[in-house]
């Protein structure tokens, strides 16, 4: 097993906790990106945390966009007394964001080329759904995060071509 597929599943084993966490069926993008934050020193984490997001403020960004979608409804939260998510207790399945997210990360370079920083810009991709959502939520300019990203990697791949 390669040193990016141990890393991805460590990623993955992170995301499926958070998506237990929040009582989900699935691994979606945002349970990803939450993963990514919270992993002390890979450059995602890094890239994420430049841009003034944590494992904690991915975390309540992704509470706003569950109360802002719930109003577009017209449901508050504030309204009802709603119980936090119980946590699974089946072990959540790959969902179909998580899976868009991965197949974009894969795309972007050759195999061996992997970095955590393929990983985030393949969330980041993301046009529509809860991850752009929130971002915008919690005023994070996703295209110029991602256009960053991109320069890094670019940077990388330079830097090897060099050596």
């Amino acid at each position: 097993m390669s040193a990016f597929d141990k890393y991805l599943h460590a990623v993955i084993v992170r995301a499926m906790d958070e998506a237990q966490d929040d009582g989900s069926a699935t691994i979606d993008a945002h349970h990803l990106l939450l993963s990514l934050a919270a992993d002390e020193g890979s450059t995602a984490q890094q890239v994420l945390a430049s841009a003034g997001l944590d494992r904690d403020t991915v975390r309540e960004a992704l509470d706003r966009e569950f109360e802002h979608s719930l109003s577009v409804v017209g449901v508050s939260a504030a309204t009802y007394d709603l119980p936090g998510p119980s946590r699974a207790a089946q072990q959540p399945k790959l969902g179909a964001s998580a899976r868009l997210a991965l197949d974009r990360s894969f795309a972007t370079a050759r195999k061996k080329d992997l970095r955590s920083t393929h990983v985030l810009l393949g969330i980041l991709q993301a046009d529509i759904g809860t991850v752009p959502r929130a971002l915008a939520l919690a005023g994070i300019d996703q295209a110029e995060l991602t256009d960053r990203v991109r320069q890094l990697l670019n940077g990388q791949d330079q830097d090897r071509d060099q050596a």
